[in-house]
Formats: structure tokens, sequence, C-alpha cells
């Protein structure tokens, strides 16, 4: 009988796991504690538990992360990008990212950036990840799992996680909702929910099922374009979903959450940069409590890009820091994202493992 790895299951999940052992399901919470709060690596070392009980544990079921295959630090600065390879051999990417060095909190704060898929089947045409097409999605211990093995294997602890890498969050909506309850329970690693963001690149049903739900970790929203035809063909997905049906959803989500929403945004230059751009995106952002990001375009020259992507070009700094002023003019909170890992493709799109791809083609 193949063993069950015990990273990503819940207390509830444990309680089924014990009680099938014969044991009591308060022994659940011991064990949840242990591998999520005190992050021990052997049953040998949950020491409040009987000896029986821990060799039945090692006997049927495993302590594994994902495993650190490479990690690469950014010349540049302190980004961090790790890539994994998984139980089935399959590869994926995570990155840490250092914060502004004008934060508040500059010398505590440390973001990992985690995926929730192999690859990605939107094909958002700025996107690297999307020339990998999709493998599969992760399972919830694979999601929790970038995050327990970047933290062993860093000095710096992890404060702040963005679902962000690889795929799409709201396509495997209920592992990574899973992957949130283990991460936000406060008896083991206990984030903040205010400190987790997930990013889609557009599901409206699934962002007011968020809302509905009434989930406490934030939204952010590949946004874009505001213009139906441009962001058609940047992102494919708006063909299921149109700008004003993703507008009419998060404008749901921020009044029934009374959240603030994140509005990504890459200038490209002569394509989603001109006045007719600020004043949809002003609109836009006066509809709903919301911030916008500012994102400057990333390479993925390295992917041998196609057709639009290959044309792809990014607003100079100069032009993306008018665009913000322009926004701001109109009383609305913008942020403009500094490069980060540039040099070892691990900025904001650039993910993408080469031998998932070259596995693909074969």
């Amino acid at each position: 009988m193949k063993k069950i790895n015990l990273i990503g299951l819940t207390v509830e999940d444990l309680q089924t796991y014990v009680t099938g052992l014969g044991e009591p399901k308060y022994r659940a919470g011991q064990i949840f504690s242990w591998l999520n709060k005190f992050r021990v690596r052997s049953f040998d070392d949950m020491t409040n538990l009987p000896q029986e009980f821990r060799d039945k544990c090692a006997e049927t079921a495993t302590i594994d992360y994902p495993k650190i295959v490479t990690q690469q630090q950014s010349k540049l600065d302190a980004t961090c990008k790790f890539l994994f390879r998984l139980e089935d051999g399959a590869h994926i990417e995570s990155v840490s990212i250092p914060p502004r060095e004008d934060a508040v909190d500059a010398e505590k704060r440390q973001t990992l950036c985690i995926s929730t898929q192999i690859g990605c089947p939107l094909d958002c045409q700025f996107c690297a990840t999307a020339t990998m097409g999709f493998v599969r999605n992760l399972t919830p211990g694979e999601i929790v799992g970038q995050v327990l093995a970047v933290q062993a294997a860093s000095e710096k602890p992890v404060t702040n996680i963005v679902f962000m890498g690889m795929g799409e969050p709201m396509l495997n909506y209920d592992n990574v909702m899973k992957a949130v309850d283990v991460l936000t329970a406060h008896t083991g690693l206990a984030f903040s929910p205010r400190r987790i963001t997930i990013s889609t690149a557009g599901y409206s049903t699934m962002i007011r099922r968020m809302a509905d739900e009434d989930r406490k970790v934030k939204l952010a929203l590949s946004l874009h374009s505001l213009r139906d035809e441009v962001r058609r063909e940047l992102m494919p997905i708006t063909k299921k979903f149109s700008v004003n049906g993703l507008l009419d959803a998060l404008e749901y989500y921020s009044k029934k959450t009374k959240k603030s929403v994140m509005l990504e945004y890459i200038v490209f230059e002569g394509l989603n940069d001109t006045a007719v751009d600020i004043a949809l995106l002003t609109k836009a952002a006066h509809r709903m409590d919301c911030r916008i990001n500012l994102i400057p375009f990333h390479s993925i020259a390295f992917t041998n890009p196609q057709g639009i992507s290959a044309e792809l070009k990014g607003a100079k700094k100069a032009d993306i820091d008018k665009f913000a002023a322009k926004l701001r003019a109109a009383a609305i909170p913008v942020f403009v994202r500094n490069s980060a890992g540039v040099d070892i493709d691990a900025a904001c799109g650039q993910l993408a493992v080469k031998n998932e791809k070259q596995k693909k083609k074969k």
C-alpha cells in the first residue's frame, strides 16, 4: 500500500487518517502542529506521541516536501528562484522576492511567489509559463510544500505569499483554498490571510465564488487592458469572460467583502498606454475599492515566442511613471513595481520550466 504524504492535509483530513489507525481524533491536531508549526521532518521528533503510534505513522505515511533541485540567486538583487522536482518527476518553480528598499518592513518582509499548476492552459501572450502548455494541477501538499521547503532552505522567514507563480489558481480552486486553510491555521504556519494574495487572469465566476465564501485572502486581477479587442489578443480568456463581466464580478467582490482589489497592469508601448486606456482604467477603478499595480514587461525571448508574443514591447520607465501620475491625479492609489530577478528569468511572467516544455514536445 502506498504511503500517504501528510503535508498539505487539514486537521479534518488528519482526523480521518488517525482514526483509520485506531487512534483518537485529537491526535490529528498534534500531528498538524508538528508538521506545520514546528516543521519536523520525522515522526520520531513528534515527542508527545506514543512510540507505538509514531511507528504506525512511519509505516503508513511520509513527510515529504517538494525536492529543491536548483536554487538560483540573482546578481542584481536578493531574488532567489527555486526549481522543485515533484514525486512524479515533474518540475515547478517558486521565487523568493525581496522587499522594496523603502518599505517600512524591509528588514522583515520576505515574499514567496508560489505555483498552483504545472504549466498553464490560458496562453497569455506575455507569460513564459504559457509556452509550457498545461500538464496538471498541483495538490494541496505540493502547494504548501513549496512554502515549507523554501522556509527550510532560507535564513529569513517567509512573511508574505503570493499565488502568482506558474498556473491559474482559479482553475485549481479547491486545492488552492485547501492549501490556504493549511497555511492560515493558527495551530500551524499561522499566516495572516492579509499576507496572502491570489492572482487570477479573470475567472468571473470564481471571483464571485470567493466573495460568496468570504475568503479572507487578498485578490489580484491580471488585467492589462480594458478594451476587449486588446485584452483578447493578450489574454484569450477574455473570449469567455468579457471585460465588462469581469468588472461586474470585481465590483461584486469588493462590495460584498469590503476588501480592496489589486489590478495588475503591464504597460505595453503603443498597445495599452494611450489616453483612452488611462480614461478606461480610471473609470473602472472608481467603481470599486482598488489599487493599481503597474508592472514592467519582462522579456520572454528565452522561450522563442511567436506572433504577438514576439512583438510585445514594454513601455519605458519614464512613460510608466507618467502613466502612473495621471492615474494618481484621479485619486487612484498606484504602485509602480520594480523588476526583480530578471537575470535569472524569475521576474513577473518569466517562470517556465524548460525541461517540462521539452518533455511535452516529446
